[in-house]
């Protein structure tokens, strides 16, 4: 891509989070995108509406993205900063850059992907960060449970 478009990758993902969340699910969406822009895959949280604690935005987008030969040249989207499981999952496959629409709820392991030499670039979106901050408000269980926390 000549000139990348943060914000539209980002609304893809977003799109995704309120899916997620019009289902009853925590609103965090993902997407993965070609160096031309077009869209590998896409998804969001499904481990409430699943009873999958494996199912986050990262791992369903990634999963639709289906296989691929090489993850180096790809970008993985997502609403929200990854959490380590995510984290780990970018740095298994070597995506070189990922884009967070936010890191005020939760930071994860992006600073851990930074020091790994993976382009992060947060955008602090407020759109992403009141949809989910509103989410934990109503639901701090489920967020807890999301994130390994008791």
């Amino acid at each position: 891509m000549d000139e990348i478009d943060y914000a539209a990758m980002l609304a893809v993902a977003l799109a995704e989070a309120r899916i997620g969340l019009a289902e009853g699910g925590i609103p965090i969406g993902a997407a993965i995108f070609d160096s031309a822009g077009k869209v590998v895959g896409a998804g969001h949280n499904r481990r409430v509406q699943n009873g999958d604690p494996s199912l986050h935005g990262e791992t369903d987008a990634f999963r639709r993205a289906g296989r691929q030969r090489s993850y180096r040249e790809l970008t993985m989207v997502t609403t929200l900063a990854p959490c380590w499981y995510c984290s780990g999952l970018v740095r298994q496959f070597g995506f070189r850059s990922l884009v967070v629409g936010e890191s005020r709820n939760f930071q994860g392991g992006m600073e851990w992907l930074r020091s790994l030499g993976v382009q992060v670039v947060d955008l602090d979106s407020s759109e992403c960060a009141s949809l989910l901050a509103d989410y934990i408000r109503r639901n701090p269980a489920v967020w807890n449970e999301d994130i390994g926390e008791e």
